[in-house]
């Protein structure tokens, strides 16, 4: 397990690598002047060169991006043009309440798509089976930032159980008065990870129950309950690859979720920092959001293995 482990840690080092130079290009290569935002409209060519060297915009993208590096690996990632703050600081923030929101609706469709799954695996052309077919389906093709809306307009304009927009005042708490923020974007993000868990569950758990080793238990006179852990614990290992890459997905693709409902994360973050053009605040998200998805996606490897030894004997 340790020589695994190793193995896959090291491989993650040119990943990192490359994402970084992507995040970089990406952003440069978009069109525009990242120092419009802060130049007033009569301003001198003077003071825009001024600008110009206080932020490296001066050197050659090469320079530039080396240094990004130098001063990313001291955790400096520069200082947004548009609010004067340190990009750290700011990223921080965000990706701690957009973590928060994907890592509650990631609870929420893993735990209904892994039991919507195993009933609809476990009773196969039933009508147990097509209801939670059906109910996947529609999860994964009804469009979440659609569905936001609706919920607003449901459960905040027309009966005003739950708030609208925002995260609540002040730190964040496990009371009521934070929780019912985070509900409503919580259950829109939920839906497509619970229709893949769902539709990738049913799937497996068919598979496995259509294979010998499940049939020689059934003949040595275990009982259901045993054979079903024997299911859960083949269908663990890709079960928990899908929650982990949509975990990863949630952080990423929050944006559209988290604007919506005015959700101080990352995804409102991005969406300042690309209407403002905010170049270092663009840089740091997206790189900060890379490395989550790198790095989750190595822990889910390793749990796999943990959880499953043949992928360490492979």
């Amino acid at each position: 397990m340790l020589v695994y482990a190793v193995k896959r840690l090291v491989a993650v080092v040119p990943i990192v690598f490359f994402v970084a130079l992507v995040c970089f290009l990406l952003v440069h290569i978009a069109p525009g002047d990242p120092l419009v935002s802060i130049l007033p409209p009569d301003a001198s060519a003077a003071l825009e060169a001024q600008l110009r060297v206080t932020y490296g915009f001066d050197r050659p993208l090469p320079v530039q991006f080396g240094l990004w590096i130098m001063n990313a690996l001291g955790g400096d990632l520069g200082t947004s043009i548009a609010s004067g703050r340190p990009v750290l600081a700011e990223v921080l923030r965000a990706v701690g309440n957009t973590l928060l929101l994907a890592g509650v609706a990631a609870l929420i469709g893993f735990f209904l798509g892994l039991g919507l799954g195993l009933l609809a695996g476990y009773f196969r052309d039933t009508i147990i089976d097509r209801v939670a077919t059906g109910i996947a389906i529609a999860g994964v093709s009804v469009p979440h930032y659609w569905l936001g809306m609706v919920l607003v307009i449901v459960f905040s304009v027309r009966l005003g159980w739950l708030p609208a927009v925002g995260a609540g005042s002040g730190a964040w708490s496990w009371n009521w008065s934070h929780i019912q923020f985070l509900i409503l974007p919580a259950v829109t993000m939920a839906v497509i990870p619970m229709g893949i868990v769902t539709r990738t569950v049913r799937a497996l758990v068919g598979d496995i129950l259509n294979q010998d080793f499940v049939e020689a238990l059934r003949a040595k006179g275990l009982g259901e309950g045993r054979i079903f852990a024997h299911v859960i614990k083949n269908a663990a290992p890709t079960a928990i690859a899908v929650m982990g890459l949509q975990l990863g997905y949630l952080m990423g693709g929050s944006i559209l979720i988290e604007t919506v409902f005015s959700w101080p994360g990352t995804g409102f973050l991005l969406n300042s920092a690309i209407f403002q053009r905010d170049l270092p605040l663009l840089q740091g998200t997206i790189l900060v959001l890379a490395l989550f998805f790198v790095f989750l996606n190595l822990i889910v490897d390793l749990a796999q293995a943990a959880i499953d030894p043949r992928i360490k004997r492979s």
